[in-house]
């Protein structure tokens, strides 16, 4: 094969056969084809799109570029959770305790944060002792012994997705559908779990803004593990706000804990128990969504699931006693409040703006060798439809760099609109695709 024809075949507006697709990235992941055919390639693939078939085969080629897990070790239908990324989006650290706790194997990989979203792995950390890398053996050992692991993912996990993304951040082709639903399966795919919940943001703080975008990329990732014989399901939910009050990693472990133990905000109590009845649901371990919700609901309400999340602190080396003693997380040195100076509602928070200020706080990366302050973020004293009077406090920045406090402060007081009118609730679950 020739790379110049595969690459003037798609320009041209062709479909891409199997072979060919797996002729390039096996040849880029190994060095043999060069960042500027990959990059011609990309952008012909842009401009003329892929098809589904084309979009499978791209995925499966890349699945299978580096290790593919095997968790058959591990008792029972292992289910994964993905979220496509949003601003105080901490659901894993509650929704996998809740889906465990009903009897759900889970077996999960989590990236870092970079940019305005956080990771899950990077708040894990702030759990003094932690560890979010351990031994292939003990992490199955661990879901067999109480049902629940969450680990770093490795290097070795779909790398050809590595090398084309970041060849895709810096030639303005990361926001092709078929790229992007490859992408994100290729990597749940090569990660083993029988079945795979994903959770699709829309809105200001998402990656896909428009309901119209979410609903195309998450019918598209359906579809592509249905077709490698995954049960797979998508929710579309909102992300026109923040998730929750706390964004930063310290803050949200504690908000999660917060949550499991029944005083939690609305919205993240609400979507942790939809999207783990849906996990409990796939998991074969409820004959119904709605059923799988009851039974989420229940482990919240008995302590089952607050009892899951000690268990799998301990068995990963962190010290349970956080759950009850919040000191033992990174602490701040300095915070700044952001004081309200009008009356009426709060109509709108920009989420990507209160993700860049918690950020610039210190609480994420611009790049992925920038290091992180766990103590840093921001927490928001206000939400949506909220009344707000003169005096009020909005919110609090959170850090140990005075610098970088009142820098995410001013930005972060940017992200507030308010009316004399109480605004129209936008909808938590948008739909639901099966």
């Amino acid at each position: 094969m020739n790379m110049n024809d595969i690459i003037g075949k798609k320009r041209d507006g062709g479909k891409l056969s199997p072979e060919e697709i797996e002729y390039v990235v096996n040849g880029y992941t190994e060095g043999s084809i060069p960042d500027y055919q990959m990059s011609a390639l990309l952008m012909a693939i842009y401009l003329k799109q892929m098809d589904k078939e084309e979009t499978f085969h791209l995925t499966r080629a890349m699945k299978y570029s580096g290790d593919v897990i095997d968790l058959s070790q591990i008792e029972g239908i292992k289910v994964d959770k993905h979220s496509t990324g949003g601003v105080g989006d901490k659901t894993t650290l509650v929704v996998a305790p809740l889906a465990a706790a009903c009897g759900v194997p889970i077996a999960k990989m989590s990236g870092r944060g970079l940019g305005f979203t956080g990771g899950t792995v990077d708040k894990m950390e702030s759990i003094p002792g932690f560890q979010t890398s351990i031994p292939a053996e003990s992490f199955m050992e661990q879901v067999n012994r109480i049902g629940l692991s969450v680990i770093g993912q490795t290097a070795h996990i779909a790398p050809a997705d590595k090398k084309i993304y970041a060849l895709r951040d810096v030639t303005a082709t990361v926001g092709n559908m078929s790229l992007i639903a490859s992408s994100i399966m290729s990597k749940k795919l090569a990660s083993g779990s029988d079945a795979i919940v994903l959770d699709v943001k829309c809105g200001d703080g998402a990656f896909m803004e428009s309901f119209e975008d979410a609903c195309t990329l998450g019918e598209m990732m359906v579809e592509i593990g249905t077709a490698d014989r995954k049960k797979t399901i998508a929710i579309i939910t909102d992300m026109n706000q923040p998730l929750g009050q706390a964004v930063g990693n310290s803050l949200e472990v504690i908000e999660a804990i917060d949550t499991l133990k029944g005083r939690g905000p609305g919205d993240i109590t609400e979507l942790s128990l939809i999207l783990a009845g849906i996990m409990i649901y796939a998991g074969d371990k409820a004959e119904s969504r709605q059923q799988g919700y009851d039974m989420a609901k229940e482990a919240l309400e008995s302590g089952g699931a607050l009892n899951k999340l000690a268990e799998f602190i301990q068995g990963q080396g962190g010290d349970p006693a956080v759950i009850k003693d919040y000191s033992l997380f990174p602490q701040h040195t300095c915070t700044q409040e952001i004081v309200c100076h009008r009356s009426g509602y709060v109509y709108k928070i920009a989420a990507k703006s209160i993700g860049l200020a918690s950020q610039h706080s210190g609480a994420g990366r611009a790049t992925k060798e920038d290091s992180i302050d766990l103590s840093a973020g921001i927490y928001l004293h206000k939400k949506v439809g909220d009344t707000v009077a003169e005096g009020d406090v909005l919110a609090v920045i959170y850090g140990t760099d005075a610098e970088k406090v009142a820098r995410s402060a001013e930005e972060a007081e940017k992200a507030f609109v308010f009316s004399k009118e109480k605004p129209k609730k936008e909808e938590l679950i948008k739909k639901i695709i099966l």
